[in-house]
């Protein structure tokens, strides 16, 4: 009799259950109407480094259907160039397919800026950090200073080119026109998906890609950015142009760790006036 009362009741409590689960999950979907929908929202915060969580969410949100378009918002001043070019050819996917809007944080420069430039449009505060359309590798030489303290460094290797770079000693003209080379390479490629991402003359682009940044206000007049606007008025934006009704349901990507971002957030105007946020960074690791 026991057991029997006890299955009885796990019974109920099974279905109840099944009933909460239905409720929350189904049952807003089914009242919302047609109108109703879902916008995605991808974030790229801090230096870039690795992008495989953004590259996800992208390739997630392009496969859901429920997604009706995606925001990519954007708080970067930049770093290397692989993923940056990653994230970028993923978007230009999801973008074949859903509108991609892009919202600019406090800073949305180099690689950050590369990235958004696929975006079908791009908005920005008026003193929002962006541009910045440039390569940059630097050297710190110890080479004079090893040999005031009586250190050596001795380097063994095959191929002549294969310790550039190396801070214990100075560049030869060869080796210097050797990596000059390359980062004239990555910013002709940068110069170029710029253009095309902005549909914008090349030799405009070439104009306003020698390395420094603008005002959101400033590259609104130049068209590297199409209006101002809150990352609000970009969602009011992409309601409109997805046929939304109602107030849409923001689906965000995976984010940072929080005390990361609060740190970013604080340091980075700061790290600008300084000069030292190195724009589309090329990093050499011999």
């Amino acid at each position: 009799m026991a057991g029997r009362t006890g299955r009885k009741i796990l019974l109920i409590v099974t279905i109840v259950i099944a009933a909460v689960i239905f409720v929350v999950t189904f049952l807003p979907g089914m009242f919302r109407g047609a109108g109703g929908g879902k916008i995605g929202v991808v974030e790229i915060e801090g230096t870039i480094s690795d992008l495989k969580d953004v590259m996800a969410d992208v390739v997630r949100f392009k496969e859901d259907e429920a997604i009706r378009g995606v925001i990519v918002r954007i708080n970067s001043p930049g770093g290397a160039v692989g993923p940056t070019q990653e994230v970028a050819s993923e978007i230009r996917k999801l973008k074949a397919v859903k509108k991609v809007y892009v919202s600019m944080g406090s800073v949305c420069a180099s690689g950050g800026y590369y990235i958004a430039s696929v975006g079908e449009k791009l908005y920005a505060s008026p003193s929002t950090i962006t541009g910045s359309v440039g390569v940059i590798m630097q050297q710190t030489v110890v080479e004079e200073l090893m040999k005031k303290i009586g250190v050596q460094s001795n380097t063994l290797k095959a191929g002549s080119m294969k310790d550039v770079g190396s801070p214990f000693r100075k560049m030869t003209d060869s080796e210097r026109q050797y990596l000059q080379d390359i980062i004239d390479s990555i910013h002709e490629q940068f110069i170029k998906d710029v253009a095309a991402g902005r549909k914008m003359p090349l030799d405009k682009a070439r104009t306003l890609s020698d390395g420094r940044i603008y005002t959101g206000l400033q590259a609104k007049e130049t068209g590297l950015i199409d209006s101002i606007g809150t990352f609000y008025d970009v969602v009011d934006e992409m309601k409109k142009a997805v046929g939304i009704k109602g107030k849409p349901e923001l689906v965000y990507g995976k984010r940072p760790f929080a005390p990361l971002r609060w740190l970013f957030s604080s340091m980075v105007q700061e790290m600008l006036t300084r000069e030292q946020s190195e724009p589309f960074q090329y990093r050499y690791k011999p």
